[in-house]
């Protein structure tokens, strides 16, 4: 072995590695070998032994005997997540090298077979392939969640701020309006500030509801009644369509439909396909949300009488950020995440997400949940 071989490590430490093998020979070996690149050896002679001390001190790299008496291998292997590294790299060690047999181990969740007798380099080198992997795999790991908290506080302050800065703008926007004389200059400043305070707002806002839906949050579906849900949700974007001189209207079912969903999820699927109708529609047209059933199914409809989408949008309108060819028809901000947070939640509560328009002539987005089997329990 060369001398002059660089340490084994983990970042800046010395690496941990656990040799289980119930040949005291082969673990003095091995343990001979890779202690003097500098790491720190666990070592156990049957697989009880090995997972017990696994649970208290973990390690960076396991090279398990396949063979051993009583508890193999693959056994061990396979009971590595309730000693509390599912994630472990395990380096199988046989003096076997039927592919039959290596394929079991690797399915077992080995990530590497050597067959003894081995080499020493070749010893060495697999080891350190599999810690140099590990090392990367926990620094994204670490990366990943340090960007999620930061990004999560960044965002939850952005939105208390933003909203404060929205809402003073359209009270000073109130009192100028009261002012004798009339000062536009000042009008003027207090309504783009308080649209551009609306539209940062908004995209934090969607760029939450992206985030948690990509994380996978847990939803906990329960029987609710659609129709008070549709009329919920129509009677918070009723206002924003006053303004644009929009009918929005909703139209239950004739009799009332109970569906399994989350009710936030639901209320956040609503309120985007609702909104983007809203935005998209030019001043004097019509909206309508409707509810049915079909067969086992609860089927929602938002219909605008918009532009539509191009034969191009509908290729990619479910993707973050995408800005289609339709506009906003009197500026609201558009994040481009609405319709990505939409697919993501339906899909979360088992459900259907699909869209028809005509270019020109509007669009219908129709969502289908399943009906709740009140009947159960």
């Amino acid at each position: 072995m060369n001398p002059n071989a660089a340490a084994l490590l983990m970042g800046d430490r010395p690496a941990r590695v656990m040799v289980v093998d119930d040949q005291p020979s082969n673990i003095e070996m091995v343990g001979t070998i890779l202690g003097k690149l500098g790491c720190d050896i666990v070592v156990a002679t049957d697989g009880p032994t090995a997972l017990k001390r696994l649970a208290l001190n973990p390690v960076d790299v396991l090279l398990l005997d396949l063979n051993m008496p009583g508890m193999g291998g693959i056994e061990v292997c396979r009971a590595l997540a309730g000693a509390g590294q599912p994630d472990l790299p395990v380096i199988f060690l046989s003096g076997f090298s039927e592919k039959d047999l290596v394929v079991r181990a690797l399915d077992a969740g080995g990530v590497d077979y050597i067959t003894k007798p081995f080499h020493h380099a070749e010893l060495v080198s697999r080891v350190r392939t599999q810690l140099e992997l590990k090392h990367a795999r926990d620094r994204l790991r670490q990366l990943a969640a340090d960007k999620d908290e930061l990004i999560g506080l960044l965002a939850h302050d952005l939105k208390n701020q933003l909203g404060g800065l929205e809402m003073s703008a359209l009270l000073l926007w109130e009192r100028l309006q009261k002012w004798e004389p009339a000062d536009p200059r000042a009008t003027l400043l207090a309504e783009n500030l308080a649209h551009n305070g609306g539209q940062l707002l908004s995209f934090v806002k969607n760029f939450l509801a992206n985030a948690a839906a990509d994380h996978g949050v847990t939803l906990q579906a329960q029987p609710l009644g659609l129709n008070q849900e549709v009329q919920a949700a129509v009677k918070a974007w009723q206002e924003a369509a006053r303004r644009k001189e929009i009918r929005l209207a909703a139209v239950g079912a004739e009799t009332e439909l109970v569906v399994q969903a989350d009710a936030a999820a639901l209320a956040q699927v609503l309120s985007n396909l609702i909104s983007n109708a809203v935005k998209f529609s030019p001043t004097g047209k019509s909206v309508a949300v409707s509810a049915r059933p079909v067969g086992t199914w609860a089927e929602i409809a938002v219909q605008d009488e918009g532009p539509g989408f191009t034969a191009e949008d509908h290729a990619r309108m479910f993707q973050r950020y995408t800005r289609l060819s339709a506009r906003p028809t009197a500026g609201e901000p558009s994040s481009g995440l609405g319709l990505s947070i939409v697919r993501k939640l339906v899909g979360l509560m088992q459900g259907e997400l699909t869209c028809e328009n005509a270019p020109g002539q509007g669009a219908v987005f129709r969502v289908r949940l399943p009906l709740a089997n009140l009947e159960k329990g």
